[in-house]
């Protein structure tokens, strides 16, 4: 091949300084020679190590380097650029060896197990231990400032509470709570709250919260079903189920966000009160609650019969609809749980001191609907 030199309309950079070289080629038998008037020995490039590179300058012709080598060439005219297509079969070639992609595979899967275990494991198992090393005060804030984000996200959004302000029906409430207050012991006070929403949910939060949907004492048949339900929450509270799943929901969004990207303060809140709403609890965790209800239960001398009545008929009617928003009806083995509230009953066809009068509970039905004394 001879050797045919064109005009100068190229770039070289050495890789070893800041300089742009103006560069003319030659296409010759053994490759591309680079020549420039700033350079003082011209540079060879065999075809078969040239590779291309992609063009972060945006500009017309293409960008080429040498395999293993720091120079980049930018040769700005396409005509060379296609004379150098022909010349170089290599242009697109990985200099990666298969055994380089091995390791680089398994250094990702690597990291990809420690990730979940990370995740899975070990943020769990702190979360265990930190639960109970939170200050009080500092477990009541969290549990406040979750309340704030979750009213916001049920109301899209609107800055109007949803906590429903019928003082007749907050007496009801008052007088609900009473019966289980010389039979739960709390490291706080219990703040229960009923929220003007017609989903049919219930959640504990942090520092002794818990929130009773209008919908969930609308879809109930007696007020001794609210009390199941009531129970259930307030064992959470006692367990601190909800402090845990917070810190676990935080410390696995702070690893997702340092391996996909960062994630804003109020982003991580987002997720946590999501996370809350939906209270997807560890079997162990609901089982553990219900067991504290049962016992709460039969410690106030009412039935548990109406609680397995009112999570039957709450999954009967509803399924398991992932946009229902109420994790009481996408509990676990959620008939194995109705039957063990059965068998737990200690009241059975026995007569007992209902948790509310028949006014009271009417009281507590339009407690949404009503603000009078």
């Amino acid at each position: 091949m001879t050797e045919n030199i064109e005009q100068v309309c190229n770039v070289f950079y050495d890789g070893i300084t800041a300089n742009a070289h103006e560069a003319k080629l030659s296409f010759t038998q053994d490759g591309l020679k680079i020549s420039a008037a700033s350079i003082q020995k011209p540079i060879n490039w065999a075809y078969a190590d040239i590779r291309t590179v992609s063009d972060l300058a945006n500009h017309q012709g293409a960008s080429f380097r040498v395999k293993d080598g720091l120079g980049r060439l930018d040769i700005l005219n396409v005509d060379e650029v296609e004379q150098l297509q022909k010349l170089a079969l290599n242009l697109k070639r990985s200099d990666i060896s298969s055994m380089a992609w091995k390791r680089i595979g398994l250094w990702g899967a690597g990291a990809a197990a420690s990730v979940v275990l990370i995740i899975f494991v070990l943020i769990p198992a702190l979360a265990n231990q930190l639960a109970t090393m939170i200050p009080v005060d500092k477990e009541i804030a969290l549990g406040r400032g979750s309340l704030k984000q979750i009213e916001r996200i049920i109301g899209f959004g609107d800055d109007t509470s949803l906590i429903c302000t019928g003082q007749k029906g907050q007496r009801a409430l008052d007088k609900m709570s009473a019966r289980f207050e010389n039979h739960f012991d709390s490291p706080y006070p219990l703040t229960i709250l009923v929220f003007d929403n017609e989903i049919p949910n219930a959640f504990a939060l942090p520092g002794g919260y818990i929130v009773l949907f209008d919908g969930m004492i609308q879809a109930s048949d007696s007020p001794e079903e609210v009390a199941g339900v009531l129970g259930h929450e307030m064992g959470h509270v006692r367990n601190r189920d909800a402090t845990r799943l917070t810190l676990r929901s935080a410390g696995s969004v702070g690893i997702l966000g340092m391996v996909f990207g960062d994630f804003a303060g109020g982003a991580v809140a987002l997720i946590i009160a999501e996370q809350l709403i939906a209270a997807n609890y560890s079997q162990a965790a609901e089982a553990n609650a219900d067991k504290f209800a049962h016992k709460l239960l039969a410690d106030a001398k009412l039935p548990s019969t109406p609680m397995a009545g009112f999570f039957d008929k709450l999954v009967k009617e509803y399924g398991d609809e992932p946009n229902l928003l109420s994790h009481l009806a996408s509990h676990p083995d959620l008939a194995s749980r109705v039957q063990t509230a059965k068998n737990a009953d200690t009241i059975g066809d026995k007569p007992f001191n209902a948790i509310l009068s028949a006014s009271e509970w009417d009281d507590l039905r339009e407690m949404c609907k009503s603000t009078d004394g």
